[in-house]
């Protein structure tokens, strides 16, 4: 009987306690397996690209831009983007500078004009570009620091396109099915903040106690079964008695 009353109170006020984000769980749960990835991701708006090879005309040498930047670099990386071939030099302390194989310069600033037509250029599907702008900081929904520009297009999922002001490049993709996928992604991982960390401690006593749960809820069924099953028994008895 004690472990019955005890195992019934914990059962009761722990449930009480963490039922609504077992609720949570399961919607995110939910939303995250009925919702392709790739329809999250817009993937299906990305205009396929015929991959052309790097042009090596008139690269000027990663060793020269460094000396000429003064920069101490562990990597070079040349690559083709929208504007032209780029180099992305990495220095030894500080974030990644991309400038121009051509001029070993940043590239000129991308136009409003300009970056609209690049964002089509990249997008596939029935929608337009309806706004265009350079946000001074990139929001939190990009993942990214800095400069960015962002283009909204009017499709049914309300894609948006935020490119690098740099190089034109599409960086990353967000539309309505993202932020709604955001919103329960953040609530299944209990960061409502940042929306990264789902090994936090506030988990992991939540997961606790949902373990105490399903022990708890174990035991009281076993308790019932043996109580049902002595029932049983005792009706027979009487029957063939």
């Amino acid at each position: 009987m004690k472990l019955l009353r005890l195992s019934t109170q914990l059962h009761k006020w722990i449930a009480l306690a963490v039922g609504i984000q077992v609720l949570f769980w399961v919607a995110g749960g939910l939303v995250m397996t009925a919702i392709p990835i790739e329809t999250v991701r817009s993937e299906h708006h990305v205009r396929e690209q015929t991959p052309t090879p790097l042009n090596f005309e008139g690269v000027l040498a990663p060793d020269a831009i460094a000396a000429a930047l003064k920069l101490d670099i562990t990597r070079a990386e040349l690559r083709s983007t929208p504007r032209g071939t780029a180099w992305v030099l990495t220095p030894v302390k500080g974030d990644p500078v991309t400038v121009s194989a051509a001029t070993g310069q940043a590239f000129p600033a991308l136009d409003t004009a300009t970056a609209t037509q690049l964002a089509a250029d990249a997008y596939r599907g029935d929608g337009k570009p309806t706004t265009t702008v350079l946000l001074p900081v990139a929001p939190q929904e990009t993942a990214k620091e800095g400069p960015i520009w962002r283009v909204d297009f009017n499709d049914t999922e309300r894609t948006t396109f935020y490119l690098s002001p740099q190089t034109g490049e599409v960086l990353t993709r967000r539309s309505a099915v993202w932020r709604f996928y955001d919103v329960f992604w953040r609530l299944h991982i209990m960061d409502l903040e940042n929306g990264k960390d789902f090994n936090h401690p506030l988990i992991i006593g939540v997961t606790f106690l949902t373990f105490t749960i399903v022990i708890t809820g174990f035991i009281l069924l076993w308790i019932r079964l043996a109580r049902d099953l002595a029932v049983w028994r005792a009706r027979r008895r009487d029957r063939t008695g």
